[in-house]
């Protein structure tokens, strides 16, 4: 299968400290690719370059094979970006944060779209409550509710499991190995053992691929 993603000889940076260099990856539909490494290694940066929140790098990016640069509003409908942060809007209810994050795509969703999307992360019946009044796994929850009303093939996944419980933890990477095996490509970081019945490619900031 074609590659969708290709990453060539990146190099970024911070504070005068190299983050990564001579970073190349190949993403393909239906992989899922586990960025590791320890605390500064670069990990939450590479994803915000590849989310297009960050410019701080030089080397190529490819979007099925051509520039981003070139591609980049079809990569940004087809790319689903998932912040490390709540990600929400603490004085809106649930379906207004989801509508909002809609809208902001310029994608048509329903109520009744939103409300399965709730369903499917344990938010049923929350859906009117303000999200301030919410617990912060709750919230986090109404953040993971994006991935099933927003259409993309490609996400990006940072730090996914924070302030999700066990039984959460394990619904999460359910929903990881589905999207994959129905062809959507995830690029993640996490501190978690991951226990997905798929092959996950490793890549080793610190180290290398595996």
């Amino acid at each position: 299968m074609a590659t969708a993603l290709e990453i060539r000889h990146l190099y970024s940076e911070r504070d005068e400290r190299v983050l990564f260099a001579d970073l190349s990856i190949n993403l393909r539909p239906g992989e899922i690719l586990q960025l590791a490494g320890p605390n500064g290694s670069g990990k939450t940066s590479l994803l915000r370059i590849l989310a297009g929140l960050s410019s701080r790098y030089e080397g190529d990016i490819d979007w099925c094979g051509q520039p981003l640069r070139h591609q980049w509003v079809d990569y940004r409908q087809r790319m689903l970006y998932f912040s490390h942060g709540s990600g929400i809007k603490p004085q809106l209810t649930a379906v207004e944060n989801l509508r909002w994050s809609c809208a902001m795509r310029g994608q048509a969703v329903t109520d009744g779209e939103i409300y399965a999307a709730l369903d499917r992360v344990g938010l049923g019946g929350f859906g009117q409550q303000a999200c301030y009044t919410l617990s912060a796994g709750q919230q986090r929850r109404v953040n993971l509710a994006r991935l099933f009303c927003i259409d993309a093939c490609f996400w990006l996944l940072d730090e996914p499991f924070t302030a999700i419980d066990l039984a959460g933890v394990a619904e999460i990477e359910h929903w990881i190995a589905e999207f994959a095996e129905g062809g959507g490509m995830v690029m993640l970081t996490t501190h978690h053992p991951l226990a997905i019945d798929r092959p996950v490619i490793r890549v080793d900031l610190g180290g290398g691929i595996s």
